[in-house]
């Protein structure tokens, strides 16, 4: 059976969850529609994060981003949507979302986005 696009994203135990390290996702085919037109919209995401308890597996990332091929959502919501549930999946120390959006009516656009875990006795996201 072919592999199909899914919106859940699996994790495995960190192997080394007594350390700060980066883990780096480049993910230049993103795709979704434009909410107004209908006409795919493009995206490169780079995705960097420093794991806590969990990592995201790879296929389910793979798997979650193709899952918005056939969606409308505006540039800003579905950037803050894949980071929202990043972090949900893993509940990461830190991580930053970036995507930029390939030009469109001679405008490109970035969106980042942030999350820092809060530390005990205050803190937040971002």
């Amino acid at each position: 059976m072919p592999t199909r696009p899914n919106r859940s994203l699996e994790t495995f135990a960190n192997p080394s969850p007594d350390r700060d390290y980066e883990i780096a996702f480049d993910c230049p085919e993103f795709t979704c529609l434009c909410p107004l037109t209908g006409q795919p919209d493009f995206a490169r995401l780079r995705i960097v994060y420093v794991p806590d308890r969990l990592c995201v597996e790879l296929k389910s990332l793979k798997l979650y981003l193709w899952s918005y091929r056939d969606e409308g959502a505006f540039h800003e919501a579905v950037t803050n949507r894949v980071r929202d549930d990043l972090v949900a999946a893993t509940r990461p120390r830190r991580l930053e979302l970036t995507a930029d959006w390939f030009v469109r009516g001679g405008i490109a656009t970035r969106v980042t986005v942030r999350y820092e875990k809060p530390r005990r006795g205050g803190g937040g996201s971002r």
